[in-house]
């Protein structure tokens, strides 16, 4: 007689039984052998797998690499914490492998910055299909078998005195071949400071821990007190002033045909009569360091971020001279720029052709200015922040009737285009840009009757479209490509403004050929405005001697 099914003995499937130093060796094995591609692409740069020595060069790596991430992952995995901390640093190490690896970027404390400031409609765009099929493969995948192993337990006594033996001897094995490998890292790591932000996810948590640390630090330090600002008498004229000025969003030097690219991504603005500076530098690589460093007093000759944010800046200092400030915003805010400015931003405006579901193209900072302008009394400084060529999604930038170059990439993910595609892309979005721009001067034009009316237009950095692998921007300014660090600027004067501050125009455009960066901003736009602060360096002021050939030569006229 058979038994019966109840009477059956269960057979329960044994998952696998490791102890946790096993487990915490194996996840710190993967991290270093699945998850830093771009690390041992800049480790193994020059070096010949033919060679005996390169062997024994990756071994010593290999082995000090794992010895401490094996120290710091033992460090924070108790038996509570053990899968939660090794699960975090997969996942973790999934994404930010992706994105070093696909884009060819750096995660350094000022790039963490940057993505931590992103608004949510720029982070969605860098949301794709590869990210999300290396958090599975790399990231859900790896947990996944950390879930289902079994943890063989120990005594606590036995438990700490193991991890400390296996600690003690990762850490001897850290210093042996560290010993051993001093003389072919450290010059590695001394010339190319950016090596040490490319062992994942290491970079991402001692980069978000330093710009934490560095933006509470800012919270917390006193403000410089306010400068003394004043203004020449001379600016008391008949007619007030209306100076506008419009920070460019990721345009970069090279796709300017004012600047002699091949390609008409200038067609309107070639037609006006603007003053074109064609070797201008930006600040820094991304609208985090930028943006707050080209309307300080201080800029990159003497760079000191802490400094920066404590003092104030261009536009809030020109309000105390009797100029109104007003900052218009098209992108992810002015970084405390504009704090206590008068701003205005269009996040829920709807404009047919223009604005929908809280994403506006550029021209919607030229929205109702007839109004802001009719109704201002006095002199008006506007700034127009743009959302420009702002990456990965640069086919979301221009309006469809803008885009003479084509195929174009229209995906956010950029690996899925060729480069000539991106290429396409971003030069339809520069199109658009100097479409925006002519609009803005012929509206400036129409003002001509009421106000003095001057524009710039200078971009905070320039990008990467796939140049030695690299794309978008944000790299480390000692490393950074041209690409990403030549922007941009030209300035356009009605004849009303330039006579009444007697600039030379000629002289001017003797000087755009020499070379401009962002550190002139500040001092050039006081000088015009004829503000005087503590903080202007007349030596910066790129209408400095201009001015005053003009003063001499009028002087010269009416003896």
């Amino acid at each position: 007689m058979m038994p019966s099914a109840a009477a059956l003995p269960r057979r329960h499937l044994r998952r696998p039984a490791i102890s946790s130093e096993t487990l915490i060796f194996l996840v710190a094995a993967f991290l270093i052998l699945i998850d830093n591609v771009p690390l041992w692409r800049a480790l193994l740069e020059g070096r010949s797998w033919q060679s005996g020595s390169t062997w024994a060069y990756v071994s010593g790596v290999l082995a000090l690499l794992i010895a401490v991430y094996y120290v710091l992952l033992s460090a924070f995995s108790v038996r509570a914490t053990l899968k939660p901390v090794l699960i975090c640093a997969l996942m973790a190490g999934s994404a930010v492998a992706y994105y070093v690896d696909r884009y060819n970027v750096v995660l350094d404390p000022s790039m963490v910055r940057n993505v931590l400031h992103t608004d949510a409609h720029e982070a969605i765009e860098l949301l794709d299909g590869g990210l999300l099929a290396a958090l599975l493969l790399l990231g859900v995948v790896p947990s996944a078998m950390v879930m289902l192993i079994d943890v063989r337990r120990r005594p606590w006594r036995r438990a700490l005195a193991v991890r400390a033996a296996t600690s003690v001897v990762a850490l001897f094995v850290a210093v042996v071949a560290t010993l051993a490998l001093f003389q072919d890292v450290a010059p590695l790591v001394r010339n190319r400071h950016e090596v040490r932000y490319l062992l994942t996810p290491l970079n991402l948590f001692v980069s978000a821990a330093r710009s934490l640390r560095s933006d509470l630090g800012a919270a917390t330090t006193t403000a410089d007190p306010p400068v003394v600002v004043t203004r020449d008498p001379v600016a008391n004229r008949n007619r007030p002033t209306l100076f506008v000025l419009v920070v460019g969003e990721t345009a970069r030097a090279a796709n300017f045909s004012l600047n002699g690219y091949a390609r008409e991504t200038n067609p309107e603005l070639s037609k006006l009569d603007v003053i074109n500076f064609p070797r201008m530098r930006a600040c820094g690589t991304s609208t985090e360091v930028s943006l707050p460093c080209m309307f300080s007093p201080f800029g990159r000759r003497s760079y000191d971020e802490a400094r920066i944010a404590r003092h104030e800046s261009l536009v809030q200092q020109l309000p105390r001279a009797g100029i109104r400030v007003v900052w218009r915003d098209n992108q992810s805010g002015c970084k405390g720029v504009c704090d206590g400015v008068e701003v205005q931003r269009f996040d829920q405006l709807e404009l047919p052709g223009v604005c929908a579901a809280g994403r506006c193209f550029d021209e919607v900072l030229l929205h109702d200015l007839d109004s802001l302008t009719r109704d201002n009394s006095g002199d008006l400084m506007l700034v127009l922040h743009q959302i420009g060529n702002h990456g990965p999604a640069y086919h979301r930038r221009y309006p469809p009737q803008f885009k003479p170059f084509v195929p174009a990439c229209e995906t956010d993910a950029l690996h899925d285009c060729t480069q000539q595609q991106i290429v396409n892309a971003y030069d339809n979005a520069l199109r658009y840009t100097d479409h925006v721009l002519a609009r803005l001067i012929t509206f400036l034009q129409t003002q001509r009757n009421r106000y003095d009316v001057a524009l710039i237009y200078v971009s905070d950095h320039g990008e990467s479209l796939g140049e030695k692998g690299l794309y978008l921007h944000g790299m480390p300014y000692s490393i950074a490509p041209k690409e990403q660090l030549e922007v941009p600027m030209i300035w356009w004067l009605s004849p009303e403004f330039a006579n009444n501050r007697h600039i030379d125009v000629d002289c001017v455009r003797r000087r755009a050929r020499s070379e401009a960066s962002h550190d002139h901003l500040f001092h050039s736009i006081m000088g015009v405005l004829d503000v005087e602060t503590p903080d202007r360096d007349s030596t910066l002021d790129l209408f400095a001697d201009c001015r005053q050939d003009a003063v001499q030569r009028a002087l010269a006229v009416s003896r």
